[in-house]
């Protein structure tokens, strides 16, 4: 039986690209205005990022792993060391971010569904 070894000390992190930029952003305590203006986009595109929606280009990945002081490789792919999880200095406002971050993917999700019955409906009137 084969031996595999890993150079990690730890597993990877199976969240998304958007979760360990949510989480490791929310830790610094910072909010996504904050972070956008550190970074040089709009709010939007953090929010866009972080609902993996898109992903930034590599000049800018590299900017926001400086930023957030994490490894690119971690960030991107979530291997490697983590930082602490610790969720900030003012944990309320951590959870509360969350929480609104939540409220936007589910408003979102709601826009989505409701453009997709109109979408099935149409189709089905052409029939």
């Amino acid at each position: 039986m084969a031996v595999v070894t890993s150079i990690h000390r730890r597993a990877p992190d199976t969240d998304t690209f958007g979760g360990r930029l949510s989480r490791t952003r929310d830790s610094l305590g910072l909010s996504t205005a904050q972070l956008a203006r550190r970074v040089g986009v709009r709010q939007k595109t953090i929010e866009q990022w972080e609902s993996d929606r898109s992903e930034p280009s590599v000049e800018r990945l590299s900017l926001l792993a400086g930023v957030l002081n994490v490894n690119m490789i971690w960030l991107l792919h979530g291997v490697g060391d983590a930082p602490e999880d610790d969720i900030g200095p003012d944990p309320l406002a951590a959870i509360t971010a969350q929480l609104e971050r939540l409220k936007r993917m589910h408003e979102d999700t709601g826009r989505i569904i409701e453009r997709i019955q109109r979408e099935m409906t149409r189709l089905e009137d052409e029939r």
